[in-house]
């Protein structure tokens, strides 16, 4: 059998939760995704973006103008912000009258930029308003997970807590444990995803707080596994993954908020602090300064 070399190819980083995966054999950007692209990337780099075309299409048809010596009335001859402001005239379509294309050249060059600009201006309004418009989740995770004992069994918890002053409607969760590689008896090897099963996986609104639980029993993954197992298998890449889904009802659109807890993030024999309290006057207090704090469990010795 023949020996191929693989050829060099090009990579990238993508980092999936704590994780940088270096990615090859696959391009990093597709012309057929620049809408999806400017959607999610950062408003810093798409007004870097935005201001930019404007620069340089305006500095282009500036050129393209004073390569007519006469061609724009009231204009010095050769001044370049003369021209450059008469592109931005033209291209916004403000038309202020004291300049103006005088002959044939010029007029085709002030058709072809009001048509760009009116382009752009349609894909920039509607680029903006579905980045304005998308559904966001402002959903807190907890730092760190406890695994304590709830009514005699032990249990993997951790806190969602709304921070927006709405609720979240029909709200759902789902633990996706990916463990260590296994090999088939064909040889492929495969990472396993396993769900964790959930005292509760929904709620009909979250407006506060809510503590997700999955109990260590028989039917687990975690079945029989310990703090040092948690502290052995550290290196071995394995982490929960942690998805919510809901209704916002302020928008009326379905939300999505996504974590990662890696086995080092999982505190043993601890509880999260109470953050939740009645004053003696009968008010209610929610101090979500305290919402990642733990403390250790309490062993009754009776």
């Amino acid at each position: 059998m023949k020996n191929f070399k693989r050829k060099p190819q090009k990579t990238f980083v993508r980092k999936i939760g704590p994780v940088d995966f270096i990615i090859s054999g696959m391009t990093r950007f597709e012309w057929s995704d620049f809408y999806h692209w400017l959607i999610q990337i950062s408003w810093q780099k798409l007004w870097g973006i935005i201001i930019s075309f404007y620069l340089i299409i305006n500095i282009i048809f500036t050129f393209l103008y004073l390569a007519s010596s006469n061609g724009i009335a009231n204009a010095q001859p050769g001044s370049f912000s003369d021209a450059f402001s008469f592109s931005v005239q033209t291209m916004a379509t403000i038309g202020y009258g004291a300049m103006y294309p005088t002959n044939t050249y010029t007029h085709i060059l002030v058709t072809i930029e009001v048509f760009i600009g009116l382009i752009a201006m349609a894909m920039i309004t509607g680029l903006m308003f579905a980045r304005f418009s998308l559904p966001t989740a402002r959903v807190l995770f907890s730092k760190v997970a406890v695994i304590s004992p709830y009514n005699g069994i032990p249990t993997l918890m951790f806190r969602i807590a709304n921070q927006r002053q709405n609720w979240i409607v029909e709200t759902q969760v789902r633990v996706t444990l990916l463990m260590d590689k296994e090999v088939s008896a064909e040889g492929h090897s495969l990472r396993r995803l396993c769900d964790l099963k959930l005292v509760r996986s929904q709620t009909p609104m979250l407006a506060l707080t809510w503590l997700v639980m999955h109990q260590i029993d028989e039917n687990s993954p975690l079945y029989n596994w310990s703090e040092d197992d948690f502290k052995n298998l550290n290196n071995q890449d394995m982490r929960f993954f942690i998805m919510l889904t809901g209704l916002d009802e302020t928008v009326s659109q379905t939300i999505h908020a996504r974590h990662i807890y890696t086995l080092d993030q999982i505190m043993w024999h601890q509880r999260f602090v109470d953050i939740m309290f009645t004053s003696a006057g009968g008010q209610n207090y929610v101090d979500y300064s305290h919402f990642h704090d733990v403390m250790p469990l309490e062993i009754s010795k009776n």
